[in-house]
């Protein structure tokens, strides 16, 4: 496989397995998310839904798109990882890998709805921060910190909006709906006795986008996680897609150099004429590279991993540039230079891609992940958040608040816990049915401590796994 020494090709495969086995585990962690509901509500049997809803997660990863799995991919500086010495990029994939497993395996055994959001982000930290620290580290910080704050925003604030967007749901309902539908959505569901039809078609719906949108959020990290490992271990063969006309990516480069140009240097800060000059330096860079040493109307494997550098520091710089808004350019300039990181038309379509066996793969593991392992988090999220039994309005509101969330997380390109929007969305139904004191402190406590140490803790055990592998390897 691309002409590998046998010890890296045994590494790269194991390291694929991990990641399925990552997002294999996700799935069942993750499965109460969408089943709960229906299976408190008796709308489905515990089999069925469990595989309706792994088939749904499927389908999520493989039409879900790519962005989230970018931003996974974007936020370790992968390049700075990568050095002539192909073992510190394993010690990275399997610290991350493992520390993410382990996580994951011990809040599941323990019924806590852990994210793993935080946590695949966490150990994705942990061993940037480590990499910072490491003395042959020249660059700079091992962690794009500007995509990390984005993502921290996004896993942080998703929970809030969740409680109260479920609290508002259950308000409107109460008071748009006449007395005798009141009563039926609002009562708990019948001993094995499954809803109205209509309440049923309802419930079943809703599991049924939490499950898509949970693929197409939480399956897009697993397909970040592929990347992250195929671009650390054979950079050649994936840094860039080799499926796209570099003749094309020329054009661009010459637009974009013909824009750049027009900046008056004299309206930018010291860090901007910084910015810009290394923007002209790798635009001609590149253009040199495609003009000279194309083979086969493809980049030559040696070159790509530099090609991957230049282009994303050509998209980060110019749009550092925009953002500050000091670049005197007409508003067709600025649209053009914006567009530019666009994975599907811009120069990022080159860096920002996955290839369709890695979206397959992923899919498949997480969807068999979720038929299984299900009982342990469903059990906490059905009966141990309230003191209540679900009624068919909690149900309904939290899965559609989880939907909502998730879907348009999904479609910013921001990740964001299934699981805390969920469980969120299910405090705040039972919090606007009889208050605070409805919530079983407990289990609500304990859910928040799993919340609040999973980054600390991943990060740090990503980071001491990554100490501890480059040492031994």
């Amino acid at each position: 496989m691309f002409g590998l020494e046998t010890d890296i090709f045994l590494l790269l495969a194991f390291s694929l397995f991990a990641a399925c086995a990552f997002e294999f585990v996700n799935g069942f962690h993750d499965t109460a998310n969408a089943v709960a509901t229906v299976i408190y509500t008796n709308s489905l049997k515990p089999n069925i839904a469990v595989i309706w809803s792994g088939f749904c997660n499927f389908l999520g990863v493989f039409f879900g798109g790519i962005a989230v799995a970018m931003g996974i991919v974007n936020l370790l500086p992968v390049e700075l990882l990568i050095d002539q010495n192909v073992y510190h990029s394993v010690a990275m994939v399997f610290a991350l890998l493992f520390s993410a497993i382990i996580w994951n395996l011990g809040t599941w055994y323990f019924g806590l709805p852990s994210s793993s959001s935080h946590t695949l982000i966490g150990s994705i930290l942990g061993v940037g921060l480590a990499f910072t620290f490491m003395p042959e580290n020249t660059h700079g910080a091992g962690v794009n910190w500007s995509k990390a704050q984005e993502l921290f925003t996004s896993l942080l604030t998703s929970p809030i909006f969740g409680f109260a967007l479920a609290i508002i749901i259950m308000f409107v309902l109460r008071r748009l709906l006449s007395k005798p539908l009141r009563e039926i959505v609002f009562s708990e569901p019948k001993k094995n006795q499954p809803p109205p039809i209509w309440i049923r078609a309802i419930l079943i719906t809703t599991c049924t986008l939490v499950s898509f949108f949970h693929g197409s959020n939480d399956g897009q990290k697993g397909v970040g996680l592929v990347m992250l490992i195929l671009i650390g271990i054979v950079p050649a063969h994936f840094a860039i897609d080799n499926s796209v006309d570099p003749v094309g990516l020329k054009k661009d480069l010459v637009q974009i150099e013909q824009i750049v140009n027009r900046i008056d240097t004299i309206n930018l800060s010291a860090s901007d004429r910084f910015n810009l000059s290394t923007v002209k330096s790798e635009i001609t860079h590149l253009n040199a590279q495609i003009s000279t040493t194309l083979v086969d109307n493809k980049i030559p494997l040696e070159q790509r991993m530099d090609a991957r550098r230049s282009l994303l520091l050509i998209s980060r710089n110019t749009k550092t540039i925009l953002d500050n808004g000091d670049a005197n350019l007409s508003s067709a300039d600025k649209a053009y230079l914006k567009m530019q990181s666009s994975s599907e038309i811009g120069i990022r379509r080159f860096t920002d891609y996955a290839p369709d066996w890695v979206i397959l793969m992923i899919s498949l593991s997480l969807g068999l992940g979720t038929m299984v392992g299900w009982k342990r988090i469903v059990i906490t999220i059905g009966e141990k958040i309230g003191k209540q039994h679900l009624t068919y309005a909690q149900g309904a509101s939290a899965e559609l608040v989880a939907a909502s969330t998730i879907g348009v997380s999904s479609y910013l390109g921001l990740p964001v816990s299934t699981t805390h929007v969920l469980s969120s969305g299910i405090a705040g139904s039972m919090v606007a049915s009889k208050g605070v004191k409805n919530l079983q402190a407990g289990t609500i406590r304990n859910i928040v401590i799993a919340w609040v140490l999973t980054l600390p803790v991943t990060m740090a055990l990503s980071g001491s796994l990554y100490a501890l592998l480059r040492w031994i390897l």
